[in-house]
């Protein structure tokens, strides 16, 4: 069965979709030697390569719950020193889904199934992140309400999320954004500084006891749990598009 070539290197876990179609851009694929374009199919057996080095799809789906530590850069660039991957030393070629600012730390997921990460990612501003945030000052009934409406950063009002009360100085967040340090700016705006940053549950994956710097595979119960989610919310966003295109 044929399968388009930013399909294919999503799925055996090179890039998403659009960074393949930028890498097809630059003419840094090929498909039996030739320059792949936008739009070309590969067919079984055919030989694919990204800057010359063949490309296999993986049989084996990984999908890790990681403890990121403070100072470790969620990305699979070589060139920044402090990456995950070069942390990790996991032995198959894996990707973070998503980021977690330098300064912060705790969960996060990394797979090799490009297309869980797409889909993922798709749905990033629907699922829930959870953290625990200490803060350098008292936390007062006003900030938290003013935290849950809704926070103008980056030329925009932030989502509701949910903030309780909790014992000075933590209190716990959870937001269904995954704006560009978003629980910083939003503690910021209201005249906070954020001490300690520790996200612990994506949807239905909890950090749990993991230690700082381990990872461990999700149980076959978490992962099944997180295709679920996925699901329900694609054939959500479905039904809503068709109800407004009504």
């Amino acid at each position: 069965m044929e399968t388009r070539i930013n399909k294919f290197l999503s799925e055996a876990g090179v890039c998403s979709r659009r960074a393949a179609d930028r890498l097809l851009e630059e003419q840094r694929v090929t498909v039996d030697d030739r320059v792949a374009q936008i739009g070309t199919r590969v067919l079984p057996g055919q030989c694919v390569k990204v800057d010359g080095k063949i490309v296999t799809k993986e049989q084996e789906k990984v999908l890790l719950a990681f403890h990121k530590p403070v100072g470790i850069v969620c990305t699979a660039q070589e060139k920044e020193k402090n990456n995950v991957i070069d942390f990790l030393q996991y032995p198959k070629r894996v990707f973070p889904v998503g980021r977690l600012d330098k300064e912060s730390q705790g969960l996060l997921l990394l797979t090799n199934d490009g297309e869980l990460m797409n889909q993922i990612l798709k749905a990033s501003n629907g699922h829930e992140k959870e953290y625990v945030v200490t803060v350098n000052k008292k936390i007062t009934d006003e900030f938290l309400d003013g935290m849950r409406r809704g926070v103008p950063i980056l030329d925009r009002i932030t989502s509701p999320c949910k903030a309780e009360k909790n014992d000075y100085p933590t209190v716990p967040i959870i937001l269904k954004q995954g704006l560009n340090r978003q629980i910083r700016r939003m503690c910021e705006y209201f005249g906070y500084d954020v001490v300690r940053l520790e996200r612990i549950r994506i949807m239905n994956i909890h950090l749990g006891t993991l230690k700082s710097g381990e990872y461990r595979h999700l149980t076959k119960e978490e992962t099944e749990g997180l295709y679920e989610i996925i699901k329900k919310q694609t054939m959500g966003e479905e039904s809503h598009g068709n109800k407004d295109g009504a």
